[in-house]
Formats: structure tokens, sequence, C-alpha cells
């Protein structure tokens, strides 16, 4: 009975299950601890027993005949959740165990779920996904019925997120989860739960960079949070069209969706639950989002003034990959200012709280900033090949998102170390990947680039780079992307000022530099005002 308990078990249990008279129980397990099958050690509350090896508990186990095996199993998990409903509660696996053992399958799917439910919410993914999988082994065995299908649909509702941060948004798992879990809401007619299923989806196809079919999914979800007439699907539907717009370019409404999610979020009671089954805080992410949003539409003071809230909602929350993603989305912020150091620490922060909390893909992501920020301070080669080993690391969790971007950020390493053929290259690829998944928020930067490269190539090369200033401006103005204007305009105004057109060049300059109301610190605005100075 002992050994069906398992390695370790207390005098007050084993008591309960056995309904042995307590002094000839005492007798027994004195005579076990003399003869060293167990060890006892005495707690102030019982006394508790350990096997001295598992060989020796496993041998005990096997001895007994299977049906005996199953009684004691079943007899276990009834004490367990009729005298000991605190263990229950928080240790619904050992529950589920017995009850598996025991032969009684749904019970034992029943605290399955509960049990990866439970580590879903401390940050045990893989612990929770080992709870979920077992479970949904032990459905594959009971009868095709509603009932089996409503339990499976729980239990792939549950499992999604853990999988995502697990093993990264893209991974094919994900999807088959995903999917899975659509049919059945399809096939039971379960509207409500199609939310968070049709959310995992489109996490799925926006990570893969398929955005025009996140965006109709997004949509979908929006018709479907009104029908429900619920605040928290309504925030939640509004953010996921607020963030596909984001990298679509279309950053003005963007803006305004994202920024409707956060201020729902101050009228809403008890979403903050609900919201991290998504595993960011959804608040975090829109004020995240709302961050780069805001220093691409030029006002990069409130774009810190969003950041740090992000981080300080994050610390309030205490919840691991909600922190790490608000410490990537300040990593970046503070490297497109141009702050290297600051940009270095956060990107060092988010690496360490990544590598404590197996987070896969913030890894990655944090790891390619470093050596991005680094090779902006130093003359180091090898940040390079760190910068590509990022990136396909990155890649090869199937996502696609941010590749133009990514691509971008390793052409301007690449130009700044005199490597300008093969930063242009990098650039014509991420042109390339920007046509095939219309992920459009960096574009201009990435044509400023490419004029950039092609100067460096070749002075004869004036031309075609003008065009791809002017062609980044145009980009620019039509997403009201002014912070990448300024770059562009900047770039241009040097080259005409090479050519001699310096009047051109302080006025288009001027125009764009009036239109600032903030940020005059920033690294961009105060290149600009010296450049300004010195064509007057």
């Amino acid at each position: 009975l002992g050994a069906t308990l398992g390695k370790e078990f207390s005098f007050e249990l084993i008591r309960a299950v056995s309904s042995i008279d307590e002094v000839l129980l005492r007798n027994e397990l004195s005579r076990l601890v003399e003869a060293e099958i167990l060890y006892q050690i005495d707690t102030p509350s019982q006394a508790k027993y350990f096997f001295k090896h598992a060989l020796i508990q496993d041998t005990a186990y096997q001895s007994l005949l299977k049906s005996k095996r199953q009684q004691y199993h079943h007899r276990i998990a009834q004490v367990l959740e009729e005298q000991f409903t605190e263990i229950a509660e928080t240790q619904p696996e050992l529950l589920a165990h017995h009850y598996t053992e025991a032969g009684l399958k749904e019970q034992a799917v029943t605290y399955w779920q509960k049990a990866g439910q439970k580590a879903v919410e401390r940050s045990a993914n893989m612990e929770a996904i080992s709870h979920l999988t077992k479970g949904l082994e032990l459905l594959k065995t009971l009868p095709d019925t509603p009932e089996r299908d409503h339990k499976e649909l729980s239990l792939q509702t549950i499992l999604g997120p853990a999988l995502i941060i697990t093993r990264g948004y893209a991974a094919p798992e994900v999807k088959e989860t995903y999917v899975r879990a659509r049919e059945l809401c399809q096939k039971l007619g379960e509207t409500p739960q199609l939310f968070p299923v049709l959310t995992g989806l489109w996490s799925f196809y926006m990570i893969r960079a398929q955005l025009q079919v996140a965006y109709e999914l997004a949509e979908q979800i929006l018709r479907l949070a009104q029908s429900l007439q619920d605040s928290i699907s309504f925030l939640l539907s509004r953010q996921m069209i607020g963030i596909t717009m984001f990298y679509l370019g279309e950053l003005t409404s963007a803006r305004i969706y994202l920024e409707q999610s956060i201020s729902i979020y101050y009228h809403t009671e008890g979403h903050r639950f609900y919201a991290l089954l998504y595993n960011v805080d959804r608040e975090v992410d829109s004020l995240s989002f709302v961050t780069l949003t805001l220093w691409l539409v030029g006002y990069p003071d409130q774009a810190l003034k969003r950041m740090n809230e992000a981080i300080a909602l994050a610390h309030e929350l205490n919840h691991p990959y909600s922190l790490a993603f608000a410490r990537l989305f300040a990593a970046r912020l503070h490297h497109l200012r141009q702050e290297w150091h600051l940009a270095e620490e956060w990107a060092d922060t988010l690496i360490s709280l990544s590598n404590n909390q197996g987070f896969k893909l913030l890894l990655t992501l944090g790891t390619i900033l470093r050596a991005v920020v680094l090779a902006e301070q130093e003359q180091k080669e090898e940040r390079i090949t760190e910068i590509c080993r990022g990136l396909a690391a990155w890649e090869a969790t199937g996502a696609e998102l941010g590749r133009p971007y990514h691509l971008a950020l390793l052409a301007e390493v690449c130009r700044k170390k005199g490597k300008n053929e093969e930063g242009l290259s990098i650039i014509d690829n991420a042109l390339t990947a920007i046509g095939k998944t219309t992920e459009r928020w960096y574009e201009a930067e990435v044509y400023r680039l490419r004029g950039e490269l092609l100067l460096g190539l070749s002075q004869e090369n004036q031309s075609e780079a003008e065009t791809c200033f002017r062609r980044a401006i145009d980009i620019a103005r039509q997403q009201g992307a002014k912070s990448l204007e300024l770059r562009a305009v900047m770039s241009l105004s040097l080259l005409l000022r090479r050519q001699g057109k310096k009047e051109e060049a302080r006025e288009i300059l001027s125009e764009i530099y009036e239109w600032f109301k903030e940020g005059f610190d920033t690294k961009d605005l105060k290149d600009a005002r010296a450049l300004i100075d010195e064509l007057s």
C-alpha cells in the first residue's frame, strides 16, 4: 500500500487509506524502518516515511496483482478527495495519477485538466504540457460523446498557450492544437470557447507573417466579440486588430485601436486573470505596441512614458512572460532612440529572465537585439555572425514576422562595418520579405538603408540612392511615420548638400524638424538640428 502511495507518504495518509488499527500500523511501520526498507522523519505534525531505494518501492508495487493495484489507487484517490481536500486542491496531479492507475479515466481526465491549469497559472508550462497531454491521451480511449468533446476542448484550449511559450507561436503543434479546438467548437456550437481558440490561431498566423489571414481572423474575432457583448472579448479584439495594423504599416489606425484597448482595460472588472491565459497580460501587450507606435509617429517622449507604464505593470503583476515581453519592447525603443547602453541593459535583463524561464522566442529576440546594440558600440566582426545565428534560430521556430526589421538591423551593422555589398544583398532580401508578407512598419527605413548602402558602395550611385531616399520619405508620409521620415529626409539632405543643393536640403529638413514638439534630446533630432544650423 505504501508503494502504491509513492516514494514517500505520511502516517496520517496511510492510516486513512489502510483503515488498519493505529497501534498495529505503527508497529508494522517500525518493523520496516528497522529493516531499513523505509526511512522515518518525524515532523511537528506527523511522521513521514520514505522508501530507502526506488527499486524496493517498484518491487513491492509490482508484486501486487493488477486488480489489487487498481483497488488501492481507487481507494487512495477517494481518501485524498474526501479527507485531504487541501492536497486535492494544491496537487491535483496526484489524484489524476491515482485515478489513471485505477482505470477510472473520466475522473483522471478531470484532474489532469486541473493540474494543467494550475501549472499554467504558475508559469510551469512544460509541466502543464505533460499533464494536459496525459489527459488528451486518456480521452482518445473514451467513447465519442458530446461530453468527451467538451473535455477535449477545455484541454486543448489550456494546452495552446503553454505550447506557445515553450515552443513558439509558429510551431506546427500550436496550429494543430488550435485547429482541432476550432473543429470542436464548430461541432459543439461553442461560441464563447471559440474566442480564445481564434485568438490562438491569430497568434500563429501573425508570427508566421501571414498578415492578411491574421487580419481576417482579427475581424472575425471583433464580430464575435460584438455578438458576445462582453467587454473583455471586445478589448482583446480591438487589440488584435491594432497589432495587425501595426505590422501592416497602418500606424494611425493601429494607435487608435491599441489606445482604445488600454482605455477599456481601465473600465473592465475581473479581466486580469482571463487575460493571462493568453501568455502576455493584454494591457502590457497593448502598452508595448503603443510604445513603438508612438515613436514611429513622432512622439519619442510619450513612447518612453508608455514603456515605463508597461514595465511597471508587468512588475506589479509578477507575471514572468509579461515582464520579459515588456523588456523586449523597452530594448527596442531605446535602440530606436539610439540609446545604446540602455538598450543593452534591457536586452541583458530580457535574456537573463528568458533563460531562467525557458522563453525560447523571447530569448532569441533578445540575443539578436543585444548583438545589434553591441555592434553599434564596438568593432568586433563576430557580432554579425551572432546576429545571423539569432535570425536562423528565430526562423527555425517557423517565425517570419519581423524578418524585414531584423534584416534591416543586420544590414545597418554591415554598413557601419564597411560591408556595403553584403549589406545591400541583405536589404534586398528584406524588400523581398516585405513583398511576400506585406509587413511594412519598417519599410521606410529599409529603403533609406538601401540608399545609404548604395552610396557606401560607390558615389556613382547617387541617383539611385536619391530615388531610395525619396521612396522612403513617401512611404513614411503615407504611414504617418514621422520619426522614419526624419531619418530619410536627413539622408536626402546630406546627399543634396554633397551635390551643392544646400537651400533645398535646408528647406526639406527644416519642414520635418519643425513638425516635432518633443524628443529634442534624442539623437535623431539633435543631429537634425545640427545639420540645419550648418546648412543655414
